[in-house]
Order: structure tokens, then sequence, then C-alpha cells
């Protein structure tokens, strides 16, 4: 009985202690809209992307996927054509095509509703939305029949704790710095 009380009371400090911790170091919750800016790191390419809560796995629009082998290692390549998500103001019809390759992280199985299911390469990508530079996993798929060449979803929204307000687009109070289409061309044709 006498040491009944302090070995109980050492087990709970030794539980909830590490508990307070993780609370102290895990960042502030950031509220973004619906819709918000996203800048893809390899390019500094600014582009719309949808949060999406109901959503496990982020997007990509991602064409010309193609599995390859690398130092035994299954990797992936992939095109992101900028020409399917410019605003109805560019008017140029000069087709920009950003081309990477990846390691592959995984492969995931898409059930979608009234269509086969879809077996999808998973890659990382590096970005920057708010300000803030991250690194999240991003499924590749065809999005040329959606308005946004990216969708952020809950495994970002709550790695990242972000909070996103239905109600609103473009909530974020910093910017990423990137580069214009137009910057991206004369880059092209520098070349």
């Amino acid at each position: 009985m006498r040491f009944g009380f302090p070995l109980w009371l050492a087990a709970l400090l030794v539980i909830n202690v590490p508990a307070a911790f993780a609370d102290d170091h895990k960042k502030d919750a950031e509220t973004l809209g619906f819709v918000e800016w996203v800048v893809l790191q390899d390019s500094g390419v600014r582009l719309k992307a949808r949060l999406d809560t109901g959503a496990k796995t982020s997007s990509l629009h991602a064409v010309n996927v193609e599995p390859f082998k690398k130092d035994g290692k299954r990797w992936v390549s992939f095109e992101v054509p900028l020409d399917d998500h410019k605003s109805p103001d560019d008017a140029e019809d000069d087709n920009i095509v950003l081309q990477f390759e990846r390691p592959v992280e995984r492969t995931v199985l898409i059930k979608r509703k009234g269509a086969e299911s879809q077996r999808r390469y998973v890659v990382k990508m590096d970005f920057c939305i708010a300000g803030e530079k991250h690194e999240t996993q991003f499924s590749l798929t065809d999005r040329s029949r959606f308005n946004y060449a990216i969708l952020l979803g809950r495994r970002f929204l709550g790695d990242d704790n972000v909070l996103v307000d239905s109600s609103d687009s473009f909530q974020a109070p910093k910017e990423c710095g990137y580069q214009t289409l137009e910057e991206l061309e004369q880059e092209r044709d520098a070349d």
C-alpha cells in the first residue's frame, strides 16, 4: 500500500506528459478557403487548388503517366499540361506542359460511382500554399474535365492542421512566390 500511490502517480505522469508536449508542438489551425492558390515547387507555377474534405488523398492533374524502374525501384514519369486549366483571360493557345519524374509511393484503387474502379499511382510532391512549403502525396489522374488541376484532401488538411471555410475562397493570409505562365513561356522559348 505504501508504494501504491507514488507508483500510480508516476504512471499517470508517464502517460500524460508526452501528450502535453505533442499538443504544444502542433501548429495552430489555419483556415483557408475552399479554393486557394498553390505553387508547385519544381516549376514555380501557380495553380488553383480545391480543398476537399471529402477526398482522403490529394490529386494532381497528370497525363501520359508512364511507370519505369530506376535503381531497382518503381518510378513514374508524367506531364501536367497547363493549358487544360488556363483562365479564360489567357487567350494564347500555346501548350505549356510541365514534365516530372517521381518515385512511386504506392498505388490506390479509386472507386468511382457509375464507372469502373481506377488504379492510380501516388507520388510525393512539394508545393507552397498560404506562404508555407509542404509535401504531401498526390494520386495522378486526368483532371482536365474538372475546374481545378489540384485537389487537396484530408490527409494533407489533417496533417497540416488546415480548416476549410466552405463559404469563401482565397482566404490565405500570405502568398507564395510564383512564376507566371508568360514568364514560363519566355523561358521555354529562350531554350
